[in-house]
């Protein structure tokens, strides 16, 4: 197996890397969330990853949302030494694929690995979107509300693109600014939310009800209906 493996902790990933290595698997080490939000993307050539949740820049729940929010579906195993059952559903509800706690045996991780890798593969990511009387084309990058296309421009249709995706669920500012901007750091602006504003001007004239809600000290998300 190609692995990706995204620790901090230098001890934990020269273990991990050389136990793996002993099982014949090729073993690729990222230290931070940051380099692993720019090295994967849907395109990457690896089989399976762990991802530590602990990071110091850029945690690593963050890290599989943003890699599910750009059609990342490299399976991912979250490594971590937090172990209650809130930590593990949010792992897993933030993209994991299975979660295994610190410390913990080098067997039973690399048994988890091969199982998360005989898992089939989904299918084509999906391409058009629809949540009420809004629709979303990503491949044309065409908007249409109530059979009325809606123009946009091109970070507010990547706004809009990742609300879409995620119908219902809450998208931090924070996750925002790593999709549309790039930016893996909180540059202390109101970029986010001003450009949700001009969005929400085109996508809701003429039409009766706001689909994109505030989540008040979080961010936004687009009504599942």
């Amino acid at each position: 197996m190609r692995i990706l493996l995204v620790e901090d902790d230098g001890a934990t990933a020269d273990l991990i890397v050389q136990g793996l290595s002993d099982f014949g698997h090729d073993v690729a080490h990222i230290p931070s969330g940051s380099e692993a939000v720019r090295a994967v993307s849907a395109e990457s050539r690896y089989d399976v990853a762990i991802v530590d949740r602990l990071l110091p820049d850029i945690d690593g729940v963050s890290v599989l949302q943003f890699w599910r929010a750009n059609g990342v579906q490299l399976p991912a195993l979250m490594l971590t030494a937090l172990g209650t059952v809130a930590d593990r559903v949010s792992g897993l509800q933030g993209g994991a694929d299975d979660y295994l706690v610190k410390p913990f045996a080098l067997p039973e991780l690399h048994a988890r690995l091969c199982a998360l890798q005989r898992r089939p593969m989904l299918g084509e990511p999906a391409t058009q979107f629809r949540s009420g009387d809004v629709q979303v084309d990503l491949l044309q990058r065409r908007v249409r509300r109530g059979g009325r296309e809606i123009h946009l421009q091109p970070r507010e249709f990547d706004l809009l693109a990742l609300m879409m995706r995620h119908p219902g669920r809450e998208i931090t500012r924070k996750m925002f600014l790593e999709t549309v901007w790039g930016i893996t750091f909180d540059p202390n602006t109101n970029v986010v939310d001003s450009h949700i504003s001009r969005l929400r001007t085109k996508l809701n004239h003429g039409f009766p009800h706001n689909p994109i809600e505030t989540v008040h000290g979080v961010g936004y998300r687009i009504r599942a209906e």
